[in-house]
């Protein structure tokens, strides 16, 4: 889930929001709307989940997967929807058919007083710095993976920094422990 801390941090956000086109829920009253905040957002680069609602949850067959879809009601997707104008990009399956629309625009966020992470203040919502196109959603995909090799490699780093000071520590143990001759 996208970590937004620090004053004004969920204020003005840039986000985009992934609807499918079969995302209704069953009384038809709501779609859900996997929305996340936009890569290219200052707040963006170094978030290793840009999603706003990500809840880790295990199928039927055993297998992990993660749910990033939240309901927004029919006149907050409306709202959505308006505040996007032409900043769509339609999403299309393997044989070219079209599944849903990545909406780009700009908003507010808050924690969920249902359920997980983060949801858009709909009456917030106005037009996006930044132009969705083809590549939006594989741009997500790559700066999240970015942001991890980055977070493992500084780990990685501050694991390889503390090593040789603890080598140290034992060597100087070492001759501590050794009498000296006189």
């Amino acid at each position: 889930m996208a970590l937004l801390k620090g004053r004004g941090a969920m204020t003005g956000v840039n986000l985009i929001a992934i609807v499918r086109k079969k995302g209704f829920t069953r009384d038809g009253k709501s779609q859900y709307a996997d929305i996340q905040l936009d890569a290219r957002d200052l707040r963006g680069p170094n978030q290793t989940n840009l999603h706003l609602k990500s809840d880790r949850v295990r199928g039927e067959d055993g297998k992990v997967r993660y749910n990033n879809g939240a309901p927004y009601s029919i006149s907050q997707m409306e709202e959505i929807t308006k505040a996007a104008g032409s900043n769509t990009e339609p999403i299309l399956d393997e044989d070219g058919n079209e599944v849903g629309t990545v909406y780009g625009f700009k908003g507010n966020v808050m924690p969920s007083t249902r359920g997980t992470g983060l949801v858009v203040n709909t009456k917030s919502v106005e037009a996006s710095e930044f132009e969705v196109d083809s590549k939006t959603l594989d741009n997500q995909l790559t700066s999240m993976r970015a942001a991890r090799r980055a977070e493992a490699a500084a780990k990685e780093s501050q694991a390889q920094a503390s090593a040789p000071e603890t080598e140290w520590e034992q060597a100087a143990e070492v001759e501590v422990d050794q009498p000296t001759a006189g």
